[in-house]
């Protein structure tokens, strides 16, 4: 692959690369803790379905409509600034609704607000911190990464839906929400310090006329990513998932309160025992490594949740203790599923092409959920919520069996399978055969 040089780095990479990690750890429990407690106030608020389906599809749109565009942006833009003020996007609007439920003025609508400007701020964050990742971290320790950010996403949701949950019984919402800012400072912190390298480009124009528009960028980018057979096949199959499994997940705390009957601290103990799941399977994946072909692990993670989502969509109201052990399932299989598929990206993609493929495989990959989400409201009041798990879980399973049969599918990654070319970045492919584990 005639990939994008990288700035070479330094023996101390650790200590900077883990500082902005930590202040963006301290920056997803506050927004966690936020989350958990605007889902409950509108669950207990309204008790829709319908409603819960809304917010969720509200806080998707921004990265479905704005994931290409913000992707070809982070790649012309400095990372560092661009994360910066994505944080401060998100405290500053945060900071608003606060006033808005001390004032007692608040209505669903501006919830839906927020959750539209922390979405719109997140479709340039994320991209510009995977894309940073694969400049600070060496390449060999990529998959022990991802597999530290499947803990930390693990830690946080044992951490913050009960720690949520407590904060409600003594603090106001507002309370809540100011936690928030705190912690995104926190992590805009360390950026005002810390140098993050920017990649080079693939070639380096010397005169204005020779610099490409942000169109001509998007263009490249989508051309890359289509000229990758294996990577638009696994998009697909997780928007298809993502349009049964997304409303499902988005429901739990309908599920919670309508089907078991339970309050904030059911919700919180299925939230919590995900996030066990999640550190367990992500201290797993770190020490086994996965299977030598990474996306190998990731089609087993899709069967592992598969199976939890139809357990947890058959138990009936009185087996509220199965639900956790369901819901520690499918925490377990989140990081055998995402860990190796992005470990694979950032090895794969050039550095200067990351933000714009990490977006577009997002988009791409939610693109079919705000389609879910409108239906699954109506159909959830109507049906009953569990009728979305067990859909999904067996749409889920399916895909991961499926994948071990499609070779463009179980070839991705290997041997670099994706080779660019000068003109335009377009990627030709070369496809290695796949040897035996």
């Amino acid at each position: 692959m005639n990939e994008t040089a990288s700035p070479r780095l330094p023996k101390n990479w650790a200590a900077p690369f883990f500082t902005i990690w930590t202040g963006q750890a301290f920056s997803l429990l506050g927004s966690q803790l936020v989350q958990f407690a605007l889902i409950w106030w509108l669950t207990k608020t309204t008790g829709s379905a319908t409603v819960l389906a809304t917010a969720s599809l509200v806080g998707l749109l921004p990265q479905v409509l704005l994931g290409p565009i913000a992707g070809t942006f982070v790649d012309r833009w400095s990372r560092r600034v661009t994360m910066i003020i994505a944080d401060g996007i998100i405290a500053l609007a945060t900071v608003l609704l606060a006033y808005l439920f001390w004032s007692g003025v608040v209505q669903i609508w501006h919830v839906y607000l927020l959750m539209f400007v922390r979405s719109m701020a997140g479709s340039f964050h994320w991209p510009a911190m995977q894309a940073s990742t694969s400049l600070m971290v060496p390449k060999e320790h990529f998959s022990r990464i991802q597999g530290l950010n499947q803990i930390l996403n693990g830690g946080m949701n044992i951490i913050s839906a009960p720690l949520g949950a407590l904060l409600l019984e003594v603090l106001s919402i507002q309370g809540v929400l100011s936690i928030d800012v705190v912690t995104a400072m926190i992590a805009i912190l360390p950026l005002l310090f810390i140098a993050v390298p920017q990649p080079q480009t693939s070639s380096s124009p010397e005169t204005k006329e020779d610099k490409t528009s942000v169109w001509q960028d998007f263009r490249i980018g989508l051309r890359y990513m289509l000229g990758w057979p294996g990577l638009l096949l696994v998009a697909v199959m997780a928007m298809i998932i993502n349009l049964v499994l997304t409303p499902a997940f988005a429901l739990i705390p309908i599920l919670v309160t309508k089907h078991f009957g339970g309050e904030a601290f059911q919700l919180a103990w299925l939230d919590s025992t995900a996030g066990l799941g999640i550190i367990i399977g992500g201290l797993i994946l770190s020490v086994w490594g996965g299977f030598h072909h990474r996306i190998k692990t990731t089609l087993l993670g899709l069967i592992i949740i598969g199976f939890g989502c139809l357990f947890l969509g058959f138990l009936p109201p009185s087996a509220y203790p199965l639900a956790i052990a369901a819901t520690f399932v499918i925490g377990f299989g989140i990081p055998i599923t995402d860990g190796p598929l992005l470990a694979v990206m950032q090895d794969v993609v050039a550095p200067d092409m990351q933000g714009r493929v990490f977006t577009l495989f997002g988009s791409l990959v939610k693109a079919m959920t705000p389609l879910g989400l409108i239906i699954a409201g109506p159909v959830a009041d109507i049906f009953g919520v569990q009728t979305w798990f067990i859909i999904g879980g067996i749409v889920t399973g399916f895909m991961g069996i499926i994948g071990f049969f499609v070779p463009a599918i179980i070839n991705i990654g290997v041997s670099k399978d994706v080779e660019t070319t000068p003109e335009l970045g377009k990627p030709t492919v070369a496809v290695s055969p796949v040897n035996g584990d």
